[in-house]
């Protein structure tokens, strides 16, 4: 099912495309916005695969929200629905994946949902991406995608993501092998870290350490210079 915000200053507009989402079977949770700031508060609280956007909205407009959530690591999928034509090739190049006219077609917007359901699908993990783990007597898998880093505990790792973490029975060493090619580096006796969720490493008074989500994790002297060669390898250079 995808879950989507709809975003329009018109509270008329933002009724019609809700209701004839609601009609498609592929939809799950439809959240209602009538400025920006609200698409980018309910963006916050909610998990959400699409925003079906207005460009023209007071403060903040549809183009502003798709400039900011083009920063974000996994944004949703954008959709322009507006009366506007003018603005249809800044909103490619913004990654939107349609444009939709005003007054809105049912089929036209269930075509959307169509492309929209292709790239939730593309996007979604595979098995082989995916970490099953115990928990209060239950087993459960999470997305590798979501482990910010992993800490040794003796025999023991624990797994941490945004908002859980998880025990393990793996040593360091072990996963250090088995995750070196899924973007996972050994900075630590103690630590292992996912490359995508390093903000920045800081080298002070000869001692190093790598951020993540305001978190600083210490990088040994033996582990140094590989942390630099892996980050290095990230770094955009001019073609």
């Amino acid at each position: 099912m995808i879950n989507v915000i709809v975003a329009d200053d018109e509270i008329p507009a933002v009724e019609e495309i809700s209701y004839l989402l609601a009609q498609d079977s592929r939809i799950g949770e439809i959240h209602r916005a009538t400025s920006g700031a609200a698409a980018l508060k309910a963006l916050e609280e909610f998990q959400v695969d699409a925003m079906f956007l207005d460009i023209h909205m007071p403060a903040l407009s549809g183009l502003d929200i798709a400039r900011v959530i083009s920063r974000f690591s996994n944004p949703p999928v954008i959709v322009f629905v507006t009366a506007d034509e003018a603005q249809a090739l800044e909103a490619f190049e913004l990654a939107a994946v349609d444009y939709i006219l005003k007054p809105v077609r049912r089929e036209r917007l269930y075509e959307s949902v169509r492309r929209i359901s292709e790239i939730v699908a593309d996007s979604a993990p595979t098995k082989s991406d995916m970490v099953t783990v115990d928990q209060g007597g239950m087993t459960k898998m999470i997305p590798r995608s979501e482990i910010r880093f992993v800490q040794a505990q003796g025999d023991y790792v624990q797994l941490h993501t945004k908002d859980a973490k998880y025990l393990v029975r793996v040593t360091l060493n072990d996963l250090e092998e088995q995750w070196a090619s899924r973007g996972f580096l050994r900075i630590h006796r103690s630590f292992l870290v996912s490359i995508d969720h390093v903000d920045h490493i800081r080298i002070r008074d000869g001692k190093a350490t790598v951020a993540i989500n305001g978190a600083e994790f210490p990088v040994s002297r033996r582990s140094l210079p590989s942390v630099r060669e892996r980050l290095e390898a990230t770094r955009v250079r001019p073609s």
